[in-house]
């Protein structure tokens, strides 16, 4: 049990600029000042202090996890962060904690939420605020379940939607710009101010990927028994790909079914038959299709092929046509005994296409991020056959193209400034030409502030950082690229790690930082 009234931990997860600067200030003196024990950040860290270290440390103390949702923080990757390290631990926990109690800031129900925050949310509960007149309503009723001493969540009809519309999906992580496709303004198109055409619809087209790129990733959806793997760090447009390819499937007349593995209590992760038979019946709840476990699940020595002749038998029987199959964050069971098994289960799939015309059917989409993945015999991995899609940089061009389509009076100079500080990230462009479009800062401000923590990419630096200062090794490589006044050459495996990642980019054999964004912020950090 969660504590009670007196000498409860929470942790405020919040964004840091207004309102939720301020409202988390006030929750933070609020609680305070009942006597419970609050961590805040920006109060509570000391100069000097490890800032991620002790951000882990206080979400394991932690007895309730006092989320500000706003549309700045629904898209922040640290605050993404902390809601997943939150639910991992709850889901860990025998005594349930911590509570999760979001509340939504100046942040409708209907605005969308990425992919990653709605699966860590849903069908948990939330609380809306639209001013400071709801503030003392909220803290009333936090005060309430405290002296309950109940392990409950805010009780509200509204949940987050559990399943998405394939009409409306949630947006990606952090909302990217993305170089292949569609850039989904339809949140923030009301605050532009008048600045973009009221003829255009909010949902802008960008054709940045030319129709060679569609081709192979459609071309491999069309090929029976194909395989398509998408690896792209956070924020490169992985997830918003793989909707697409799903979509196009549809468009086909096949079935379409997207699992993400950040949804399911990790707890599930440990045993490998309740884990396949969640991913079966995941499967066939999108199917539409009765789940039929207790009299299709034959029970054998091995749960693989319980799983094989669950699908060779029953599921893709059931279906008429062939099945895009879309595993997304699969990473995330990277470090469950189960992977191994489970990813050789994916490649006895795929083999099986030349021997058994029913695994013609499926067509797998595998996504992940990660920099390196479990080490697997080649021979049992999917990692190593069907197709495998990179998503480029934006080139100057698209830039130019984006900018232009926001209206911006950009020539070629401009264009190249910016991308001298961020590259061809997707995301980072998306934010830099957002926030100039806005007149929120000029190009000229941003560039100054950019690579510091007062800039507009805070959360993205710390989050890396944070990532590198789990890894030392590669922290120790990062600081031998940025330290370096030209191309170096490090650990090749190292150097494979970091590009992964997208921090730095090859020349030849040698590595440099992506951009100077990546390594005037870490020659800083790194007191190189």
């Amino acid at each position: 049990m969660p504590a009670a009234s007196k000498n409860a931990r929470f942790f405020i997860s919040y964004r840091s600029q207004d309102p939720d600067l301020s409202l988390a200030y006030n929750f933070y003196e609020a609680l305070k000042a009942a006597g419970h024990k609050v961590f805040m950040a920006s109060e509570s860290i000391r100069l000097g202090e490890k800032w991620p270290q002790r951000i882990d440390e206080e979400l394991k103390l932690c007895d309730y996890f006092l989320l500000l949702l706003s549309e700045r923080s629904a898209t922040s990757e640290m605050v993404t962060e902390e809601v997943r390290q939150a639910k991992e631990l709850r889901d860990g926990s025998d005594q349930h904690k911590p509570v999760i109690l979001p509340i939504r800031v100046n942040f409708s129900w209907s605005a969308p939420l990425n992919y990653d925050l709605r699966g860590y949310l849903q069908q948990v509960q939330q609380r809306e605020w639209n001013s400071p007149a709801d503030t003392p309503k909220i803290l009333q009723e936090i005060f309430s379940l405290l002296a309950d001493g109940e392990r409950r969540e805010l009780r509200d009809e509204q949940l987050f939607p559990l399943i998405a519309s394939s009409a409306h999906p949630p947006l990606p992580v952090a909302e990217p710009v993305l170089p292949d496709g569609q850039v989904n303004l339809a949140a923030n198109s009301s605050d532009l101010n008048g600045l973009l055409d009221p003829e255009l619809s909010p949902e802008l087209e960008f054709p940045f990927f030319d129709k060679a790129f569609y081709s192979n990733c459609y071309k491999e959806v069309n090929r029976p028994g194909g395989l398509i793997r998408l690896r792209a760090p956070l924020q490169w447009g992985k997830t918003y790909l793989m909707s697409q390819i799903l979509d196009y499937g549809t468009q086909q007349g096949y079935k379409a079914v997207r699992v993400d593995f950040q949804e399911p209590e990790k707890k599930l992760f440990n045993t490998p038959k309740p884990f396949l038979q969640w991913f079966c019946a995941s499967i066939a709840r999108k199917l539409y299709l009765p789940e039929k476990l207790a009299q299709r699940w034959k029970v054998t020595v091995n749960n693989n092929i319980d799983c094989t002749n669950y699908f060779e038998e029953y599921l893709l029987p059931a279906i008429n046509s062939p099945l895009v199959l879309g595993l997304d964050n699969i990473d995330v069971i990277f470090s469950y005994h189960i992977a191994s098994d489970f990813l050789a289960l994916l490649r006895a799939w795929y083999d099986k296409r030349t021997t058994n015309p029913i695994w013609k059917k499926l067509r797998l989409v595998i996504a992940y991020s990660k920099e390196d993945y479990i080490p697997i015999d080649r021979n049992r991995s999917p990692f190593n056959v069907g197709k495998g899609i990179e998503i480029p940089e934006l080139n100057q061009p698209q830039v130019q193209n984006l900018a232009q389509r926001l209206q911006l009076p950009w020539n070629g100079e401009q264009v190249a400034q910016l991308m001298a500080m961020v590259g061809g990230h997707p995301w980072l462009v998306k934010e830099a030409l957002d926030k100039i479009a806005r007149r929120e800062l000029t190009l000229k401000e941003l560039l100054k502030i950019a690579p510091t923590e007062e800039g507009l990419y805070s959360d993205h630096l710390l989050r890396h950082w944070s990532m590198l200062q789990d890894n030392r090794e590669l922290l120790a490589a990062m600081g031998q690229v940025v330290a370096a006044n030209a191309p170096v050459k490090i650990d090749p495996e190292k150097a494979y790690k970091l590009r992964c990642m997208r921090l730095v980019k090859y020349m030849d054999n040698d590595v440099l930082p992506l951009c100077n964004l990546y390594g005037l912020y870490f020659r800083n950090r790194l007191g190189v």
